[in-house]
């Protein structure tokens, strides 16, 4: 977050008026940013008592590249997931 913001050479006390509260509260938020990738965990985690604790960082830059390709090709990859977690649901059902 802090990275956008710098990118578009804005402070944090004129983002904060910008969206209704203060630079301290954008300071907040990009530390917590901060955190979350030093723990590895999403910042949904963090702030959303651990709602989304199951994707990690890696998974969900994953899904944003994935979210990026064409139709066509996200398609296929959904399809190729489709498969493998199919695959292990069906191997976990046999080891019970």
């Amino acid at each position: 977050m802090a990275f956008a913001r710098k990118q578009k050479k804005i402070k944090q006390s004129d983002l904060g008026k910008t969206i209704g509260t203060s630079g301290d509260i954008i300071g907040k938020y990009e530390r917590a940013t901060t955190i979350a990738d030093a723990l590895g965990f999403t910042l949904n985690y963090l702030v959303k008592d651990g709602q989304y604790e199951q994707i990690d960082n890696d998974t969900l830059n994953k899904l944003k590249a994935i979210q990026e390709l064409d139709n066509d090709t996200k398609a296929h990859n959904f399809a190729t997931i489709d498969v493998f977690i199919k695959a292990s649901k069906i191997k976990n059902i046999a080891a019970l």
